[in-house]
């Protein structure tokens, strides 16, 4: 059963990849200029009442640009965290393996500095990230796998979130590597085992392309490791929420 989801996922994403590159450039510049998507997250209360945000800084194409939504959030004060990828050590494992922190942006200065990777995603570079706020507590990046964390401090109140498809029951797609169910996972083990605060998962929001909305007919395969996500905001004016 295993090996029949993760096929079809692998199906999807070879299906997906040909869709974005298909997509006119007129299409992402028009679905990012026309901000309805970024409208529709400012609008959130959560968004409103949030303090600390973690955002995916975003690709030069096939997917929405969220250079607006780190703008907005540092300009209100908000605090900003973004991805960082980075290789630990695994306990299950005798080498090691590539896992995502969520590290502390500082501005907008320092975001329109950062240089772009081998994807073209502005990333924090390796000298940048020692004396860096860490969002599951302390500074720099986890050392281990299952690293200890001060959640009681620290935490996310929302989060934005990319991937490659999504559909109406709010399952994500992601690009295959699993940073971040394997965040989210880590987060909430240490939310529940916090002694200080009510154990609380941040908002999950996603951004996407009408082009990566699936059909009201299709799903998104999904193990009992994917994370599914709160809202899907779609760059046609869509925004659907779950139940929480």
């Amino acid at each position: 059963m295993m090996a029949g989801l993760q096929t079809a996922k692998k199906d999807l994403r070879r299906r997906m990849r040909n869709v974005l590159q298909s997509i006119p450039s007129e299409s992402i510049v028009s679905q990012c200029r026309a901000k309805t998507a970024t409208n529709k997250l400012f609008a959130l209360t959560e968004y409103q009442h949030a303090k600390r945000i973690g955002v995916y800084l975003s690709m030069p194409s096939g997917e929405l640009s969220t250079t607006a939504i780190v703008q907005d959030a540092l300009s209100q004060g908000k605090e900003v965290f973004v991805p960082y990828i980075h290789n630990v050590e695994s306990p299950q494992a005798t080498q090691k393996i590539s896992i995502m922190d969520m590290l502390a942006l500082e501005s907008m200065e320092e975001f329109t500095s950062l240089v772009p990777d081998k994807w073209g995603i502005p990333s924090l570079s390796e000298a940048q990230v020692a004396t860096r706020r860490n969002c599951l507590g302390g500074t720099g990046v986890s050392t281990r796998e299952d690293d200890p964390s001060n959640m009681g401090v620290y935490g996310l109140d929302l989060i934005v979130m990319p991937g490659m498809a999504f559909d109406e029951g709010f399952r994500r797609l992601g690009h295959g590597k699993g940073y971040y169910d394997h965040f989210l996972t880590r987060y909430s083990k240490d939310a529940a085992q916090s002694t200080t605060t009510t154990p609380k998962m941040p908002l999950l929001v996603a951004l996407s392309l009408r082009e990566q909305m699936l059909s009201a007919a299709e799903e998104v395969p999904v193990t009992t490791h994917d994370w599914p996500v709160d809202v899907v905001i779609v760059g046609d004016d869509r925004c659907l929420i779950r139940q929480r």
